[in-house]
């Protein structure tokens, strides 16, 4: 393909995580039984708040919310991995690269909405525990998932737009396993300065400000809890929101470490490596740290088998 405005691309060649043909068959078991594991944990923690009405609160609302966001997150990305190696093929067309990640950025950000809402949740229940169903009332919880959502479809749209504007010449090969925002611009053969403006400066408000927000929450939240008397009482307090502050570690901690290590190290394969921690891994852990951290899922889960097995 020669250089030039050649913006009907016909595919992009995912080089995956290594290009060994013997470690393939391990990264297909691998990646499939944590893709299965995800979506298994995620949709239990759904289905386990939905039938127990217990958990028609605020808090487990939004948890649910977060639960149906990991699977369509790790949905984006992992399905179509496993059957470039299965098929032996690296090929995604143009049009299928756009989706993948548009629907990628899509989620990703709709976590960092929910996980800052969550801690809001948190905040409010704990710092203002006599106000807290006035304040976290149906009408204002489906507002805060709307804004969710608005704010990660606007900022998806916008960085699809972006790129759907560029023109690609002849290497294109992404050293990934999925079409990674980033990645993609660097290929293009156009001025890409829009591109990146955008990418980091809504990505870093995206980040910092939500962030921001989680950590404000928890320093208002530690300060009440330290003012509580009882040791009962601050346990209490603190293992409602233990749950939480792990998954946003996680979530945080892994996301900023590639795109920290991703910009001091020129290898792109060990970021794609390393990527797999907050893409595949953190989703997969979620439902196991909710429940393990949590008495009234391991009840509601304990309840939703029962149902199960007495059906069958």
């Amino acid at each position: 393909m020669e250089p030039g405005n050649h913006t009907n691309i016909p595919e992009f060649i995912l080089l995956g995580l290594s290009e060994e043909a013997e470690l393939q068959p391990l990264l297909f078991a691998l990646f499939l039984s944590m893709y299965l594991v995800t979506f298994t944990g995620n949709l239990l923690i759904i289905l386990a708040i939905t039938t127990d009405s217990h958990l028609h609160t605020p808090m487990y609302f939004f948890l649910s919310n977060l639960s149906f966001a990991d699977i369509c997150f790790t949905s984006t990305t992992v399905p179509k991995m496993l059957l470039n190696i299965q098929m032996q093929n690296k090929v995604i067309t143009y049009e299928d690269c756009i989706t993948q990640m548009y629907f990628f950025v899509l989620f990703a950000a709709l976590d960092n909405f929910l996980l800052t809402v969550m801690a809001y949740d948190r905040f409010v229940a704990i710092c203002h525990p006599l106000h807290y169903m006035v304040i976290m009332n149906p009408k204002f919880c489906g507002l805060l998932l709307l804004a969710s959502w608005v704010l990660s479809f606007v900022h998806s749209l916008l960085n699809a737009l972006l790129v759907l504007r560029l023109s690609f010449c002849t290497d294109l090969e992404i050293s990934h396993f999925f079409c990674e925002l980033n990645q993609v611009i660097q290929l293009a053969c156009s001025d890409t300065f829009l591109n990146v403006l955008v990418m980091y400066l809504a990505s870093g408000l995206l980040c910092f400000i939500p962030l921001t927000g989680i950590l404000f929450s928890y320093m208002k939240i530690v300060s009440s809890i330290l003012k509580v008397s009882s040791a009962g009482g601050k346990y209490k307090a603190f293992s409602t929101c233990g749950s939480h502050l792990s998954v946003v570690s996680l979530f945080y901690g892994t996301a900023l470490g590639v795109y920290l290590s991703s910009a001091a190290i020129e290898n792109s394969r060990a970021t794609a490596i390393a990527s797999v921690m907050y893409t595949v891994a953190t989703p997969m852990l979620n439902p196991f740290i909710y429940s393990l951290r949590n008495k009234d899922i391991k009840q509601a889960l304990k309840g939703l088998v029962l149902i199960i097995i007495m059906n069958h």
